[in-house]
């Protein structure tokens, strides 16, 4: 499975959440750009970044920063936060971002978002934010009534490169992911799932390994690496097939 780290950016430094709340916020770099020179020389070969400043306000903030990481790294990059406009969204694929991860558009817009996977195959990420069994939206704000099994079943005719399956009351704590919740959505769904939540020791991503033959892609790992709790390279070296690509 694919070992993706994760850089997410307010005012252009590289921070933490807690849960998703804007004012529960660890600033852990100064330096998106140098924490991302760091993921790749441990071995990343792609890495997720978050506008979180972009997901709270509803459309990218710091776009200067993230291109800035594609042009001094030389890394992959999946991009998610505030990317609600098929018009955002062609803007950063055709300016070095390697894939977009859309959210509340899909849910409010899906004709248009279909339309940007046939443009850009194996480009647009769906991301799956839940939170007690609804999906949020909004920069998880806001949910919607149709459940995460629901929404996934009807993308299998789109065109999407993944699901991107974040559980948000895991995500920050270092409490462990939800390995049930991804398990269900992998036994239902036909396409290829990233976990993304709670890691917090090299025993989740030991369990996770485990739901591979059911479909999983990969896992983003966040907090874990700046506490130190998870050392990337080691992460990679143990779970990362040669053959993974980003």
């Amino acid at each position: 499975m694919i070992i993706i780290p994760a850089i997410d950016i307010i005012n252009g430094e590289c921070v933490r959440l807690y849960q998703g709340k804007e004012e529960e916020k660890t600033v852990f770099s100064p330096s998106p750009v140098q924490v991302a020179k760091k993921w790749k020389e441990q071995g990343a070969r792609l890495i997720h970044v978050v506008d979180l400043d972009g997901a709270f306000s509803g459309t990218p903030q710091n776009l200067s920063t993230i291109l800035h990481i594609i042009q001094e790294v030389g890394i992959a990059i999946e991009l998610g936060g505030g990317i609600r406009t098929s018009v955002m969204a062609k803007k950063l694929l055709t300016s070095g971002v390697n894939s977009v991860i859309l959210g509340t558009i899909a849910f409010m817009e899906p004709q248009a978002v279909k339309s940007l996977c046939q443009k850009f195959p194996n480009r647009i990420s769906i991301g799956i934010d839940v939170k007690d069994g609804k999906i949020a939206i909004r920069g998880w704000k806001d949910t919607i009534d149709s459940t995460a099994l629901e929404f996934c079943q009807q993308l299998d005719d789109w065109g999407v490169r993944n699901i991107i399956f974040t559980d948000i009351k895991t995500d920050g704590t270092l409490k462990g992911p939800n390995i049930e919740a991804v398990k269900r959505l992998l036994q239902k769904v036909n396409l290829p799932v990233i976990a993304s939540g709670g890691i917090s020791n090299m025993e989740d991503l030991a369990q996770l390994a485990k739901l591979e033959p059911l479909g999983l892609e990969g896992v983003i790992i966040g907090k874990a690496l700046y506490t130190k709790d998870i050392d990337l390279q080691q992460a990679i070296d143990l779970y990362q097939s040669n053959n993974d690509t980003e």
